[in-house]
């Protein structure tokens, strides 16, 4: 598990050097960011008792 967590920390930091300051070219860099911090936290949407489909988390 904690292999997979370095894995994620990896992704979203290799992602964070991908974003330039332009709020719509980050938009999709962003969102991916999100979707790992999700995973990486193990974070649902509020009063979910499935995994969220929305985002893959």
């Amino acid at each position: 598990m904690e292999e997979q967590q370095l894995q994620l920390q990896a992704q979203i930091e290799q992602l964070k050097t991908q974003l330039t300051g332009d709020l719509f070219g980050d938009m999709d860099i962003k969102d991916q960011i999100h979707n790992l911090e999700m995973k990486l936290n193990g974070v649902r949407p509020m009063d979910s008792h499935i995994d969220c489909v929305g985002c893959g988390s």
